[in-house]
């Protein structure tokens, strides 16, 4: 068994540890945002010289691997093609994962003004040719905006995507995001819509085609747990969202662990950070309850300046959580 296989056992039996907690690097920007999120060159002064390469990101993917302390590395299946033929994954127990679709949402290229319009379900990535290069296990997005049209354009193609994985022998997780357009839905209730649609469009799902686990957007304690506790077999995760201050990561991680999710799947908060690395180590002692969130920043600047890399924002800076969702229920 994997280490992801693992630890979704002990968390689905009821035998959860914190060091079960299970940290994904979603290192597949390409099927979207494209070229700058590869993520920056910087400098020594921490100047950004340049974006890195497709060469110098699969670099990056790379290290992280070798590292060796997450679980899933989510990437394009055709950055994965690369990776599993030189055998980066042979003897590894990180779980390489496919993004499986790229919806509209998600095409935030340069100049582009599609995510202005409700999100519509699209698929690049073949899950045939994903079994042919050695990866069962993928990512699929669903974005619901309250829109019924889109929605159930959606849901259609969530549907035909099950069969195909089933049809594959193609395991999956499930990512939904926050509508990507105006609701009409009050702040208040579109947490809980949210987890209304989630509930709502898994209800008719049997065990053989249920996600492995869900990747959502962290809209607080109180929604959080509310469905972290509704379903006791649905593994919950949160996705990492925008870079914000390295504070606001680990703080993320902490809350998210304390009020039920058992899963990260961090992009931005990793690829951006001055020193991916780092911050994956420090990551997995949060999430361990090794160390709190402001100490783990304190740690992160030490090892920094220890490795002679100026530090985008100063401590000070640094320690302050910028995300207001994150505020609410903050710890030293």
């Amino acid at each position: 068994m994997s280490r992801l296989a693992e630890k979704l056992a002990r968390i689905r039996a009821g035998a959860y540890r914190r060091g079960d907690f299970i940290i994904a690097d979603a290192k597949d920007p390409d099927m979207g945002p494209s070229i700058p999120s590869a993520g920056p060159v910087r400098q020594k002064d921490g100047s950004v010289a340049r974006n890195r390469t497709r060469a110098e990101f699969l670099d990056q993917i790379r290290a992280v691997v070798r590292q060796d302390v997450l679980d899933v590395m989510l990437a394009s299946a055709s950055n994965l093609e690369i990776l599993i033929a030189e055998g980066l994954f042979r003897n590894s127990a990180i779980v390489p994962a496919i993004r499986a679709n790229d919806a509209t949402d998600i095409w935030v290229m340069r100049g582009a003004t599609y995510v202005q319009k409700p999100s519509r379900p699209f698929r690049t990535a073949s899950l045939a040719r994903a079994r042919e290069i050695g990866v069962d296990l993928g990512l699929y997005s669903v974005t619901f905006n309250n829109d019924l049209d889109a929605d159930v354009a959606s849901l259609e193609a969530f549907a035909a995507f099950r069969a195909d994985a089933a049809k594959h022998g193609f395991r999956y997780f499930l990512e939904v995001f926050n509508p990507n357009v105006p609701t009409g839905i009050a702040p208040e209730l579109l947490p809980h819509y949210i987890n209304d649609c989630i509930a709502r469009c898994l209800a008719g799902v049997t065990s053989a085609d249920r996600p492995q686990f869900l990747k959502i957007v962290y809209n607080g304690p109180k929604a959080l747990e509310e469905l972290a506790s509704f379903d006791p077999g649905l593994v919950v995760g949160v996705l990492g969202g925008g870079a914000g201050t390295t504070r606001d990561t680990f703080e993320l991680l902490a809350q998210a662990e304390r009020f039920g999710a058992r899963v990260a799947l961090f992009g931005r908060k990793i690829n951006l950070a001055e020193s991916p690395l780092a911050i994956v180590a420090l990551m997995r002692e949060v999430a361990g309850g090794n160390i709190a969130p402001a100490e783990a920043v304190r740690a992160y600047h030490a090892e920094l300046q220890r490795q002679e890399i100026r530090p985008v924002r100063a401590l000070a800076d640094d320690l302050a959580i910028t995300e207001a969702v994150l505020r609410e229920a903050a710890t030293a």
